[in-house]
């Protein structure tokens, strides 16, 4: 399967490198991905200034971009024929519950999905990660099943593996996203020159995290896959709004 492999951690990552050391034995993977961090960039876009490209020398390739400009790059113009899956990952840290929303590792994938491609995004529940080869396991299997199970048209797969031996690993459970407690307040500080700067806290701890999360699946030792739908209409809702909207 062609492959192209991005992630938000930059280019020089960890887990990236052993995402795509396990997956090439199987596979012919194109990584293109920013860099620099980019953390909790979303799905922001480059529009204010042009991308360059560099091929490194362990065959990668560095984008001076966001982890969405380095999907539609590699789509639209570096790749000769567009890959057949994009994955993003190994991310240093859990992409659970509301995490989604701000995490550039989700937006890479689901930057993929826009473009009509399938795509899954990956993340180790540890920052430090002793065992990014757990994590790169789980995918390889599962995009083994991919072909025979595709993805639906509006849909990515966001996968959360707890930082532990693939031995260990008790399995893998489809969950839906929990949800955390409102983030703590920003920090005040001050820089040399003595001019107010402020640094986000923490995020908040989880809320909804019982049974049938993705919190609560990683925390009992269970690999986590979400399926995550790229169409955000709340169609739930079409009919009651719907109504209301008629009457003014």
């Amino acid at each position: 399967m062609k492959i192209l492999l991005s992630n938000d951690d930059g280019v020089h990552a960890e887990g990236l490198a052993a995402l795509h050391e396990v997956l090439a034995e199987e596979h012919n993977v194109t990584v293109i991905a920013p860099d620099r961090n980019c953390s909790g960039a979303s799905n922001a876009l480059s529009l204010m200034y042009p991308l360059r490209i560099q091929k490194m020398q362990n065959g990668f390739h560095s984008v001076n971009g966001t982890p969405s400009d380095c999907v539609h790059l590699g789509i639209n113009q570096f790749m000769d024929d567009d890959p057949e899956l994009v994955v993003s990952g190994i991310n240093h840290g859990p992409n659970l519950g509301d995490d989604v929303i701000y995490s550039g590792t989700v937006a890479a994938a689901t930057e993929g999905r826009y473009m009509g491609l399938p795509a899954i995004a990956v993340s180790l529940n540890s920052r430090t990660g002793e065992h990014f080869k757990t994590a790169a396991l789980v995918v390889r299997n599962i995009i083994r099943h991919l072909k025979a199970h595709p993805l639906k048209a509006d849909q990515i797969l966001n996968i959360n593996v707890p930082n532990i031996p693939i031995e260990e690993l008790k399995g893998i459970k489809v969950t839906r996203q929990g949800r955390r407690h409102r983030a703590e307040s920003m920090v005040k500080a001050e820089d040399a020159a003595g001019r107010e700067i402020f640094w986000y806290g923490k995020v908040g701890q989880e809320q909804d995290a019982g049974e049938g999360t993705d919190f609560h699946a990683v925390a009992s030792g269970y690999c986590s896959v979400t399926p995550i739908s790229v169409d955000m209409t709340a169609y739930k809702s079409l009919e009651e709004i719907q109504e209301w909207i008629e009457k003014l």
